[in-house]
């Protein structure tokens, strides 16, 4: 049976990664902000097109990959991206400008997610992807569960730490709070959630919506 690594790595080498996009990687790993996997960016364009996003919040830019994933999901969409640093917001927005995607069609805020998110409206987003501050991951899910309509979906790269969080012998705070992350939100009975071990992992919390 083939290990996971080489399940991982046939993912990523299967997975059609647009130029666009390719080339914000490439400056990404450039700067050191780490973007998440291509298969893990093409499962988050697919779940931005199934649900037809039209207003997107992303905590957590790096140098823009994923926020051009979700858009190439959901190309009618608007996204609203927050970070604290002001040099991956700067590498995000030429990757917007050289994909010809409209100024009009996203927002880039820098400030850090703890400050900004409580002043944001509730129940206004499709989706709220969450990938800053691994430390702050469960407050950010919250905001992000407060921030999606009925029904929007909350997406969670990375949750997996690279291994650690299936380890039960790790006791660390990051992999502690990925762990109940996940066993919390899987179960409540407030949303839908899916876990893909594919890449650096993703969970995926979809709101239940009202009878």
């Amino acid at each position: 049976m083939p290990d996971l690594h080489a399940n991982n790595r046939f993912a990523d080498e299967a997975t059609f990664e647009p130029e666009h996009i390719a080339r914000a990687r490439a400056h990404a790993m450039e700067l050191g902000a780490a973007p998440v996997s291509p298969a893990v960016g093409a499962q988050c364009a697919v779940i931005a097109a199934a649900s037809r996003a039209l207003n997107i919040v992303e905590i957590g830019t790096g140098a823009g990959v994923s926020s051009l994933w979700l858009l190439y999901g959901s190309p009618r969409a608007t996204l609203t991206t927050i970070d604290n640093e002001p040099e991956h917001l700067g590498a995000a927005r030429q990757a917007f400008a050289d994909a010809k995607i409209p100024p009009a069609r996203a927002r880039f805020i820098t400030g850090r997610a703890s400050e900004v998110l409580p002043r944001m409206n509730e129940a206004s987003y499709d989706i709220v992807l969450v990938d800053a501050d691994p430390e702050g991951v469960i407050e950010y899910v919250e905001h992000g569960l407060r921030l999606v309509r009925a029904g929007g979906t909350v997406l969670v790269p990375r949750v997996l730490a690279g291994g650690a969080v299936a380890d039960p012998v790790r006791r660390d705070p990051i992999t502690s709070a990925y762990r109940s992350l996940i066993q919390e939100t899987q179960a409540s009975p407030a949303v839908i959630g899916a876990l893909s071990i594919v890449g650096e992992g993703l969970l995926q919390l979809t709101t239940v919506e009202a009878d």
